[in-house]
């Protein structure tokens, strides 16, 4: 039995396999098969680069072992192992801990606080989520979609290129729930020769199809001027094929519980998700009230998308807090400021154990974010830091930013 150690894991249920880890791993101890992102023990030196860019803190997962988990075991996980109480002996080739050492070992108790500390609360998925299928399919195994249409959503003035993109699945079966995220393939090799790795999109359709009972979904991209794949996407025209992966995402999912309320914040092609969490309120139930909050940031209205579609949703079905940051004679405003602007139905949200928080978009608004939750709870009594480990715990708060 070897000296116990902290290994560096990826939770392959929460993974989206966007491979942000992989390409900011200065060591290339990250790699990808067709089903699963892994960390190679024997070159992980702990570094840490990976950590911050991961939009779902998949990455952010440690196991104290005294042999290191292969790269053959952890692509054939579904799920990760369980720690238990005490370091693991050698891991079985299944991927399940052989033994647990006994109790007691000041070592083994310290890698195991180490190995949980700064966690802030398990994500898991709000408690009356449907089950959502991951993986279905993979590189290995690609789905084929046809292109149904491709529609520019920002104005003609607007700098931003953000297409709405429905894809045909003919008869495979890929089902998703809201929240979750697809991955395309585009076609071609990069500089040195290795195909492009897979690219991920939110989907921006209900479960039941960006037409109520159609086997399609809908994707909001935007055009990058490098982007290799958001340029492939945003040129397919009606026909042409694409090859996706997934669904991805087991966390990030909307309450089947009408009850619930839901306070969506986001940036640009981040409003994905909610689009589909608002399409499938709708259609459940179209006469909800006040259960609904979306807070939309972006340059100018022209920038927005579905800023039309958006406007034609009654208040009472969603209140809409949009904020623009580039409007000319105006301050600046983001979605922090909005939320500061109406704090007191903020805070009257906070602590209401009904709320939902969405979080998806830009990284950029994270930090700004939470520091108005955090004034905003704090003007009301409560500790954000303590009320967010609990939201997260039960499933109620929810980033993904990129």
């Amino acid at each position: 039995m070897g000296t116990p150690f902290k290994q560096h894991l990826i939770d392959p249920e929460i993974c989206i396999r966007c491979y942000a880890c992989e390409a900011a791993c200065p060591i290339e101890a990250i790699e990808h098969g067709d089903d699963n992102v892994v960390v190679n023990a024997d070159k992980c030196g702990l570094e840490m680069s990976c950590v911050a860019v991961c939009p779902t803190g998949a990455i952010d997962e440690w196991r104290v072992v005294n042999t290191a988990y292969t790269l053959e075991q952890q692509h054939n996980w579904e799920e990760l192992p369980d720690q238990g109480d005490v370091a693991a002996d050698a891991p079985t080739s299944d991927g399940a801990n052989a033994a647990n050492t006994e109790g007691g070992d000041d070592a083994i108790a310290a890698l195991l606080a180490e190995a949980h500390k700064g966690a802030g609360g398990k994500v898991t998925a709000p408690v009356t989520a449907s089950k959502p299928d991951i993986n279905l399919f993979n590189l290995a195994n690609p789905a084929t979609a046809i292109v149904q249409g491709s529609y520019r959503l920002t104005g003609a003035d607007s700098d931003a290129d953000v297409r709405h993109i429905i894809l045909d699945l003919g008869t495979q079966s890929l089902p998703f729930l809201e929240g979750q995220s697809i991955g395309i393939i585009p076609p071609g090799v990069d500089n040195e020769g290795r195909a492009y790795t897979p690219r991920l999109y939110s989907i921006s359709s209900p479960r039941d199809g960006e037409r109520a009972g159609f086997n399609n979904l809908s994707l909001t991209v935007k055009r990058h001027e490098d982007g290799v794949c958001s340029n492939f996407v945003c040129d397919l025209e009606k026909g042409d094929t694409l090859r996706l992966i997934g669904p991805f995402g087991t966390t990030f999912l909307l309450p089947n519980d009408q009850n619930a309320k839901l306070l969506m914040i986001c940036t640009g092609t981040g409003s994905a998700p909610f689009r589909g969490f608002t399409m499938r309120r709708q259609r459940e139930n179209p006469f909800t009230n006040d259960g609904l909050i979306l807070n939309f940031g972006a340059r100018r209205p022209a920038d927005l998308p579905y800023f039309g579609p958006l406007n034609k949703i009654p208040e009472s079905f969603m209140k809409k807090w949009f904020a623009f940051s580039r409007i000319d004679d105006h301050s600046k405003q983001y979605v922090q400021d909005k939320l500061r602007a109406e704090k007191d139905v903020v805070a009257e949200w906070l602590r209401d154990d009904a709320t939902h928080i969405y979080v998806c978009g830009l990284q950029a608004m994270e930090h700004g974010v939470d520091e108005a939750l955090a004034d905003i709870a704090r003007g009301s009594g409560l500790d954000w830091d303590v009320l967010k480990v609990k939201m997260r715990e039960n499933g109620r708060y929810h980033v993904e930013t990129y």
